[in-house]
């Protein structure tokens, strides 16, 4: 009845896919080794959140500047079909344990150069259970991401809890959270590129609306730490300044009542326990998709085709 969850709030090796990927394996085992059956990370982890267009004049057209840096961040993407994430896999499948991952995705039947942030599901055997490509990016993400589908809008069981997950201001957008309320979902996993002022809200919203555990983990960066080989990165370091995204992981109980306040300002690996049977005494009196719903009033219609350029038939 019982779930043990690991919020992993950490610093990526920015822009370097496979730098990163081993430091999430790192926090992998460590959430293991505390008897942990979920680890959570942030979004756009692996290789790391765009900081740059918003301090270097992202919008301008035609930029050297925005072209060398998207071409390397492209080139430190995650093929996720061609064995991107393998590592973790393998992983997952070693230590029985769940991984929901932040990552930029790169697809090879769109071309391979537009990129998708993408919430990626492990499942404890090892096996990618969904890829959760992000809505619509918000604001200056714009300039580098690519709008995703429904296709990973599905829900995982994982002992006595379903969960499924969303991208940062995705989880403001009321009908995909009801797409994952109308699954099941009672552990709902929120991941950030960082900041209190991103989780300490909504995460208790989204667990009063929804009776569930709401789990928000954000990532981490500061400008000491981007590295010399990311192009411009003086420009990008001398216009950041101290803390581009201080974290503000937490956790909120299916009564929206804090398991974990938001954690600020540090790296660290925070493990909880959540409880069905407390999703089960708030859901006596309020359940969005169960007896608190009028379906023969209102429905939600979910499209959960992958989007293609092109169908081929041979």
């Amino acid at each position: 009845m019982v779930l043990k969850i690991a919020l992993a709030q950490m610093i990526p090796d920015w822009l370097n896919r496979e730098g990163t990927l081993e430091r999430v394996e790192v926090q992998i085992e460590a959430a293991a080794a505390q008897g942990a059956q979920l680890a959570v990370f942030g979004e756009a982890l692996v290789p790391g959140y765009p900081f740059w267009p918003e301090l270097t004049g992202g919008a301008v057209f035609e930029s050297d500047v925005q072209k060398d840096i998207f071409a390397y961040y492209a080139a430190n993407a995650v093929d996720i079909e061609g064995g991107g994430l393998d590592l973790l896999c393998r992983k997952a499948g070693e230590l029985g344990i769940a991984i929901y991952v932040g990552t930029i995705e790169k697809t090879r039947d769109r071309g391979g150069f537009s990129l998708y942030a993408t919430l990626v599901y492990i499942a404890p055997d090892g096996q990618i259970g969904s890829t959760h490509r992000k809505l619509m990016p918000t604001y200056d993400e714009r300039l580098v991401w690519s709008p995703g589908d429904g296709n990973g809008l599905r829900v995982h069981d994982l002992g006595d809890f379903r969960v499924g997950g969303l991208n940062c201001w995705e989880n403001w957008m009321p009908l995909p959270r009801a797409a994952l309320y109308g699954q099941g979902e009672n552990l709902h996993v929120a991941v950030w590129p960082g900041s209190r002022r991103n989780t300490e809200d909504i995460t208790r919203f989204i667990a009063k609306e929804s009776r569930s555990y709401v789990v928000s983990v954000s990532g981490m960066m500061h400008a000491d730490r981007i590295p010399e080989d990311v192009p411009h990165a003086g420009l990008i370091r001398e216009a950041a300044s101290g803390w581009l995204a201080d974290g503000g992981s937490c956790v909120a109980g299916p009564d929206g009542q804090w398991v974990l306040e938001p954690q600020v300002g540090e790296e660290g690996l925070w493990v909880v326990e959540a409880d069905i049977r407390k999703v089960a005494r708030e859901r006596q009196s309020f359940d969005p998709a169960g007896h608190y719903s009028r379906p023969d009033v209102t429905r939600l219609k979910v499209n959960r085709k992958r989007q293609k350029t092109v169908k081929l038939s041979d």
